[in-house]
């Protein structure tokens, strides 16, 4: 089993694949929506619609980038309100067309400074979960890299959870919580032990429902290999969640985000 650090490490990473890259690798056709129709475009968050094995989707990411250029530009895959919105707005459009969702998560978190906080990024999170709560179509949120606090579960709320085998999901960074507990940020690596924050901890307490493995007995897949098997489990899992009716969808949903 890999120490969590490691995990960690390769969550983080920039050379990681980021969602438009999972998009085209696993989608045709992809178009791009942009904007909230309130504020403006966020380029934190990607979305639109496309093919997935000939099945029409709406695909939404949290987006990063490989260099320091493109990460400022998407302001490090930490989404303002705006970004949440635009997801908001591409969820309700999927629903009306009854078309699945895919997302994809990356992000340590929301962006909160303060132009965040005046147009409303609390107001916006909880909105996209009470919209993702009650969503008539079948919905898979899959984690690609990190995946921070309340900007990570705004969207997260899918019938089903998943995450490639080098990823993290946990209410805040193991620096955070290493600040808050012990006042001490360099005891990340210890807090990180304790937030059960690595697939294999969150499978085994059925807070997600699939790991995509990245390597084969300690040697890394190929990137294309990873993609074509996501593909396959998305589309027959997507396949399977359409057989579903509107009402039952819902209530899968509900029932398993109550569970915890």
């Amino acid at each position: 089993m890999k120490e969590v650090k490691d995990i960690i490490t390769a969550a983080r990473s920039i050379s990681r694949l980021t969602a438009t890259e999972m998009i085209h690798a696993i989608c045709e056709g992809f178009i791009e929506f942009h904007g909230d129709r309130k504020f403006g475009d966020d380029p934190a968050i990607v979305g639109g619609i496309a093919l997935l094995d000939g099945m029409p989707v709406t695909v939404i990411g949290t987006q990063k980038g490989h260099d320091l250029t493109e990460n400022v530009y998407r302001n490090f895959g930490s989404p303002h309100p705006e970004g949440y919105r635009k997801a908001i707005r591409l969820m309700k459009q999927a629903e009306k067309f009854d078309r699945p969702i895919v997302t994809f998560i990356n992000t340590s978190g929301a962006f909160c400074d303060v132009d965040s906080e005046d147009r409303g990024i609390g107001e916006a999170i909880a909105e996209s979960l009470l919209v993702m709560s009650q969503l008539t179509v079948p919905f898979i949120a899959i984690f690609i890299g990190e995946g921070g606090s309340g900007g990570a579960l705004a969207l997260a709320m899918g019938n089903e959870v998943w995450m490639l085998e080098n990823t993290m999901y946990s209410v805040l960074s193991p620096e955070g919580f290493a600040s808050i507990l012990w006042k001490d940020a360099s005891r990340s690596d210890e807090a990180a032990k304790v937030m059960k924050l690595t697939p294999d901890d969150l499978f085994a307490l059925d807070v997600i429902d699939k790991i995509i493995l990245e390597s084969r007995r300690k040697v890394a897949r190929k990137s294309e290999d990873v993609m074509q098997e996501l593909k396959r489990e998305l589309s027959a899992k997507l396949k399977e969640l359409k057989q579903l009716t509107p009402d039952e969808l819902v209530a899968q949903r509900q029932k398993r985000f109550r569970n915890y």
